[in-house]
């Protein structure tokens, strides 16, 4: 290893005392993961149309799903970072201020969990949906013209040195920060830190020498990549406290003596680099999850009626995928129906998502009602296709018809339908235009 990777003792961070917790993040970032692409299968989270930033309903709705809850719970963290992360990673996207699956999240509820998180911290590196210095709030002035270097630069140069930890061992913040300041390269927060200032823009003003140092800037902004984004993922476990009083590096600053805080993140004492974490980061090939994250063992009857039975308290997550499939006729029971299933698929859902949630879920085969019923929506599933959004054109003799249809060129952008019509696909339709104009035809849409 790098003889500068951090050499804290492996067994759990140095000097944790009353006050500390420590949280080990991967399992349960990966079945976090498939609850909040639950709630956007299931249009709950809203977002701003503007900022693409959470509301406090949904902050709120994302909290109560989390298997751990948030990490404070005065502070949003967790709760505020994944409506990003999924946007960020083209998971959901706002549709008319909710978030909703894209095909590529559809296909993550299926998938390996680890992949996913890999591509969501990668993507967030590259495709941030906010710059992480905007969450330090008691930093005034950021939005003023030329205040701050760009963010995707300084987000690189935090994650290339969170890379070199070591798998497995604490390392203090003291000793990070310490590690980053020796390295290139660094990440730097300020273009003109006279427009940065705490309480008031002039007597306040970060530009005053000993004013703006790492620890305030470029401290706190990885403090905020760290915990909010790679600790969210589960890509480190975190030992950390409530932040008022954590943290004094800030205190020689004017205007500052009645803050406890300078960021919700200033409790984070020590991180270390799991396996799920050096996957993502690239350090290694493969990850091997100690168990299946998105199982809770057991908790599921299901009935030759048809009926599914609740017979131990579930995750809100996965309440919100049985209603998603089945019809719920009490607080522990939901009953298929053909009409459920295809609705479900028709919402963009795909049966393997809840054949293999009921098999991880019961201790018993399911009956061969149930199999038969969702084979027999699949076959009725996949008998009709959707072929895209097409212009349907008429010919004013089915001879044209023919003549367009048997055109070298324009048969291959068109299709006949009967004997006086043609359709053209939407992302055709200048190709066809062209294509009939050599023929020595116009398309008219006048009414006349």
């Amino acid at each position: 290893m790098d003889e500068t990777h951090d050499s804290a003792v492996t067994g759990g961070p140095e000097g944790v005392d009353e006050g500390v917790t420590v949280r080990v993040t991967a399992a349960e970032a990966q079945a976090n993961l498939f609850a909040v692409l639950q709630l956007c299968a299931a249009s709950k989270l809203r977002c701003s149309e503007k900022t693409r930033r959470p509301g406090a309903a949904s902050l709120g709705q994302v909290a109560a799903a989390l298997v751990a809850g948030d990490f404070l719970l005065l502070h949003p963290i967790a709760s505020f970072a994944w409506p990003l992360l999924v946007q960020a990673g083209a998971l959901a996207e706002l549709a008319g201020g909710r978030l909703r699956l894209t095909a590529r999240g559809r296909a993550a509820l299926t998938e390996p969990a680890a992949d996913t998180i890999r591509h969501l911290w990668k993507r967030w590196v590259s495709h941030a949906v906010l710059d992480e210095m905007s969450r330090i709030e008691e930093i005034k002035g950021q939005r003023s013209a030329r205040a701050l270097t760009a963010a995707h630069p300084r987000r690189k140069a935090v994650a290339t040195a969170l890379a070199t930890c070591s798998p497995g061992q604490w390392v203090s913040i003291e000793e990070l920060f310490s590690r980053m300041r020796r390295r290139q390269p660094q990440p730097t927060v300020a273009r003109n830190p006279w427009k940065l200032y705490i309480g008031d823009p002039q007597y306040g003003s970060l530009g005053y020498d000993g004013c703006h140092a790492w620890s305030v800037l470029e401290g706190r902004y990885t403090l905020c990549l760290l915990f909010e984004y790679a600790g969210t993922l589960g890509l480190f476990d975190l030992a950390y406290t409530q932040p008022a009083g954590a943290r004094d590096d800030y205190h020689e600053n004017w205007g500052t003596d009645d803050l406890d805080q300078l960021s919700r993140y200033d409790g984070l004492r020590a991180v270390r680099l799991n396996p799920l974490g050096a996957f993502a980061l690239g350090l290694t090939r493969t990850y091997q999850p100690a168990v299946d994250t998105n199982a809770t063992g057991p908790a599921l009857k299901v009935l030759p009626n048809l009926d599914i039975v609740l017979t131990e308290e579930m995750r809100p997550a996965d309440r919100l995928l049985l209603d998603a499939y089945a019809r719920r006729s009490s607080d522990r029971v939901w009953s298929l129906t053909a009409d459920s299933l295809l609705a479900a698929i028709d919402a963009g859902r795909q049966l393997a998502e809840l054949s293999r949630f009921l098999r991880d879920r019961t201790q018993h085969a399911l009956p061969s009602t149930v199999t038969t019923l969702l084979a027999d929506v699949t076959a009725r599933s996949t008998g009709i296709r959707d072929l895209g959004i097409t212009r349907l054109v008429v010919c004013s003799d089915p001879a044209l018809t023919t003549l367009i249809a048997r055109d070298r060129k324009l048969r291959q952008l068109c299709s006949p339908v009967g004997d006086h019509h043609i359709a053209i696909p939407i992302t055709q339709e200048s190709d066809f235009r062209r294509a009939l104009r050599s023929l020595g035809y116009v398309l008219h849409t006048g009414s006349g």
